[in-house]
């Protein structure tokens, strides 16, 4: 196998490989690591980031950033809360999704329009829904104790969470979108190479607008999962998820230069993260030497994403 094409598998397969060896480690350093309970919890907890870092992964296949779902996630949780406390619990968990939709929209028409680049836009627009967040709330929690609310994030079917059944559908449907449909392989060519797509017809805009709107939508739904969980919506929700999912998604293989990537991996880059938390957690080890393992995987992953684009 050439230097390129190994580059290309290591690429695609690192992640995969990084969690069954840490798998084996912290089963081999831990009794308590590989039971049922501890694994749903897993699963559980990092839910809203899997769904996020899945939409996250077309924003920057087609060669963009977004730091404002961090902020999206925010809006969608102090706004379902809102919602399902002064009018309908069902309709507060509808609404954050919808909510995060607009928001994405808006992200890409002002991407689009004023043709400046993702990263300083949605720095802008982070901080605008982040402010409306916390006047909606006043600053306050909005506690919503109701189990027509609490159902989406604490509900069960077949032993497992309703909502990991639900970012695993998302999933799901997401890399449906992007290897099998017209969108998904236009969504690959505006990253790959934006001037080739428009010269051969491509409306680039409209795939970016489109990206960015379901980045704000997993965004909401994640909210409203996130919110459902913990029965309250706080303005301070999100802080930091941005990051987070573009380092899962960065891990997973996806080139920060557009062009390549996969779903899949988006979502397993999160639970990297989330079994060296929990390992660490385990082990009671100190959170600097957590932060400083994740902080050299994702460079790593960072490195090979370089390479494998030489």
């Amino acid at each position: 196998m050439s230097w390129f094409g190994f580059a290309r598998f290591f690429q695609s397969y690192a992640v995969l490989v990084m969690i069954v060896l840490l798998m084996a480690a912290l089963s081999f350093m831990s009794d308590s690591f590989l039971t049922f309970r501890n694994l749903l919890n897993i699963l559980n907890q990092n839910t809203p980031l899997a769904i996020m870092a899945a939409a996250m992964t077309l924003v920057i296949i087609a060669g963009g950033f977004d730091l404002s779902v961090g902020s999206i996630f925010a809006m969608g949780a102090v706004c379902s809360a809102w919602i399902a406390l002064h009018v309908d619990p069902y309709l507060g968990l509808f609404m954050a999704p919808v909510i995060g939709l607009v928001l994405g929209i808006i992200n890409g028409f002002a991407i689009t329009l004023l043709n400046v680049h993702s990263f300083l836009a949605t720095i802008a627009t982070s901080l605008i829904f982040k402010g409306i967040a916390i006047v909606i709330s006043d600053g306050r929690l909005i506690p919503v104790r109701m189990d027509e609310f609490t159902w989406l994030g604490r509900g069960k079917i077949g032993g497992a969470f309703i909502s990991v059944w639900v970012m695993i559908a998302f999933a799901l449907v997401l890399s449906l979108v992007l290897t099998r449909t017209t969108f998904g392989r236009r969504v690959l060519s505006v990253g790959g190479n934006e001037e080739a797509a428009i010269l051969s017809g491509i409306r680039t805009n409209r795939i970016k607008i489109a990206t960015f709107a379901i980045a704000g939508l997993a965004a909401g739904l994640a909210s409203a999962i996130a919110a459902s969980r913990i029965s309250l919506g706080q303005a301070s929700a999100g802080t930091g998820m941005e990051l987070q999912a573009i380092a899962a998604v960065i891990l997973g293989g996806t080139s920060i230069y557009g062009g390549v990537g996969a779903v899949w991996r988006s979502v397993a880059g999160v639970f990297l993260l989330a079994l060296i938390n929990n390992g660490f957690n385990i082990l009671n080890a100190d959170p600097f030497y957590r932060d400083l393992t994740t902080g050299l995987i994702i460079l790593a992953a960072i490195g090979i994403s370089a390479s494998g684009r030489r």
